[in-house]
């Protein structure tokens, strides 16, 4: 599948705790790179209009677009609303998490083409994944309502909007680095 650049911005989120691994798992040296976040943003770099980083605080060695949450809560959903604040002119943005560095090109294009019509277009495999996906602005408003009644599930934002999910099959390329076995195993993959 030849891939053309999306029309759309791409946000990679690495404002985590990582309390499963132990250590933050964005500043983790994964491939070639001395980060999972420099992977990540320079792999998915061509195939976007503009790639963001979105964290609590700039705590990446190379040059890269930011966004702050600076929000003390530590929530998927605080951070959504912080990327739709900052990038207001934007009707829809594909975000992914840092630690799902082996989701294919191919598969990100296949759930973009498939959200036209949708307030949110997520993959699923054997579980929903929440955070890669396409999101559009209409979303800002949930967000709100979501963050003033301190609703902070990603799941909740999916039931309440016009939300589609894009079926695949391989588990693996969806995998989240959450521990160390997932970090070795994924390791072994991109080997």
């Amino acid at each position: 599948m030849t891939i053309a650049s999306h029309k759309i911005p791409c946000v990679i989120l690495c404002g985590g705790k990582s309390s499963r691994m132990g250590e933050d798992k964005s500043l983790l040296p994964f491939d070639s790179k001395t980060t999972l976040t420099q992977y990540q943003y320079d792999r998915l770099k061509p195939y976007f209009k503009k790639v963001y980083i979105s964290s609590k605080n700039n705590k990446f060695d190379f040059d890269c677009n930011l966004i702050f949450d600076d929000n003390e809560i530590y929530s998927p959903i605080v951070a959504l609303k912080s990327i739709f604040e900052a990038l207001q002119s934007e009707d829809k943005i594909f975000i992914i998490t840092v630690d799902t560095p082996l989701v294919k090109i191919d598969s990100i294009s296949k759930i973009i083409d498939k959200s036209k019509s949708w307030d949110i277009c997520v993959a699923k495999t054997i579980k929903t994944h929440n955070l890669c996906g396409v999101f559009s602005k209409k979303t800002k408003e949930t967000l709100d309502e979501m963050i003033d009644k301190n609703i902070h599930k990603v799941g909740y934002l999916l039931n309440n909007l016009n939300t589609q999910t894009v079926q695949f099959d391989n588990d693996d390329e969806f995998i989240n680095l959450n521990n160390i076995q997932e970090y070795k195993k994924s390791l072994k993959i991109i080997s």
